[in-house]
């Protein structure tokens, strides 16, 4: 696979980086689109979005520096979130610090939270599946030993040197179910979308947390990296914890959806 997109001299341009970052760029654009099918106001969704994306990335390249100086000492791109951070604790701190943020931005400004996550549930299975895609070139994440035919083989020290990622061997390419699960869920979303009408407040993020959870809890059991993280003497992964929490949160948002559109409180007139 192809982990460097770009090498200039002593200067590289990672793959994952580079299409975690088209990722973010597609979900903003997409989210403008589907704020505006919705009637919200899609500047307060694009800023939100982008204040929440901002917000995860720096705290987690801080928890990186402040819990592992050493790492920033020795791997200085790590910080500027060229690749993947080395412990998945860093990257849900910041994603907990970022959702917080978004909350409290969609608050102040008065836009219905039900409807802005319906808003922002496709923008984030694109930007799953790119990100996925990016894993996949670049050698992260990659998945157990296999014999299968479509098994993937990695012969680049690259790929070894930042990821792990065992070479000559074939692997299970779980980058590519895991972008193959969000890309369907996001056609569905795009449909649910389209019948907006029809649909109950909440019940497109509640489809999209159920629906990628689901996915994702079945899809570790082929991930063979170390940063899987099991939990309970590796019964589970902390990132199947998480995805048994996103298949709760879908139902719970399914179940307090609202039927009529939430009411926009108007902008106090400024003089």
């Amino acid at each position: 696979m192809h982990p460097l997109l770009f090498h200039f001299g002593h200067a590289a341009i990672p793959t994952y980086g580079v299409c975690t970052a088209l990722g973010l760029l597609a979900a903003l654009i997409l989210s403008v689109r589907t704020a505006k099918g919705m009637g919200l106001k899609s500047d307060k969704v694009w800023n939100l979005e982008l204040v929440a994306i901002l917000t995860a990335i720096i705290t987690a390249r801080l928890l990186l520096v402040f819990g592992h100086p050493w790492l920033y000492h020795a791997h200085p791109f790590w910080f500027l979130g060229l690749i993947a951070l080395p412990n998945v604790w860093y990257s849900l701190g910041g994603a907990a610090i970022g959702m917080l943020v978004a909350v409290q931005y969609s608050m102040a400004e008065r836009l219905p939270l039900l409807r802005t996550m319906d808003a922002l549930a496709p923008s984030a299975a694109l930007a799953f599946c790119i990100n996925r895609i990016g894993a996949f070139c670049a050698g992260a994440a990659w998945g157990t030993r296999t014999g299968l035919p479509w098994g993937v083989t990695y012969r680049s020290a690259v790929a070894y040197l930042w990821y792990r990622v065992p070479l000559g061997v074939r692997l299970q390419p779980v980058q590519l179910y895991d972008a193959a699960a969000s890309l369907g869920i996001l056609v569905l979303l795009l449909w649910m979308v389209s019948r907006r009408a029809a649909v109950r407040n909440g019940e497109i993020a509640g489809t999209w947390l159920f629906l990628y959870g689901l996915c994702r809890y079945f899809v570790e059991f082929l991930r063979g990296d170390a940063a899987r993280q099991p939990l309970l003497n590796g019964a589970v992964t902390l990132a199947q914890v998480m995805a048994v929490a996103g298949v709760i949160l879908g139902g719970v948002l399914w179940l307090i959806s609202t039927p009529e559109p939430e009411p926009m409180e108007e902008e106090p007139e400024r003089y």
